[in-house]
């Protein structure tokens, strides 16, 4: 079973997260802000990671530059109510595999994830 990692500090949108990637057969890893994030990081193995960038205490471009450096690999979709187009190219210039914006259908989320885990 794959296993995601969600980084992401809002309780409803975590919940809804969780309940679809559960129910697509994933396993599912939540931290709730950064400083957890980096500590699940270096604890665990993970197939992906879905991050917020505003998040506390560690920023989620901070998280993606050490995903990046330390564990290249692990393919990174950034989820985020932005739809500045620099903050998005930024997100892909540090290497990202894609940018969803919120909000985004269960759906979609689901094909993302799927496309993205499939590259690997």
């Amino acid at each position: 079973m794959q296993k995601i990692l969600i980084i992401e500090d809002n309780p409803m949108v975590v919940r809804s997260l969780e309940f679809k990637l559960k129910k697509d057969g994933y396993e599912v890893v939540i931290a709730e802000e950064g400083r957890q994030a980096m500590k699940l990081l270096d604890e665990e193995t993970f197939d992906l990671i879905l991050t917020d960038l505003m998040l506390p205490f560690v920023t989620g471009t901070q998280i993606i530059e050490h995903i990046k450096k330390t564990y290249p690999n692990i393919p990174v979709i950034v989820l985020s109510t932005s739809t500045q187009e620099d903050i998005i190219t930024d997100a892909f210039k540090m290497g990202v595999d894609d940018f969803i914006t919120k909000p985004f259908s269960p759906s979609e989320l689901s094909l993302r994830v799927k496309r993205t885990l499939a590259k690997q």
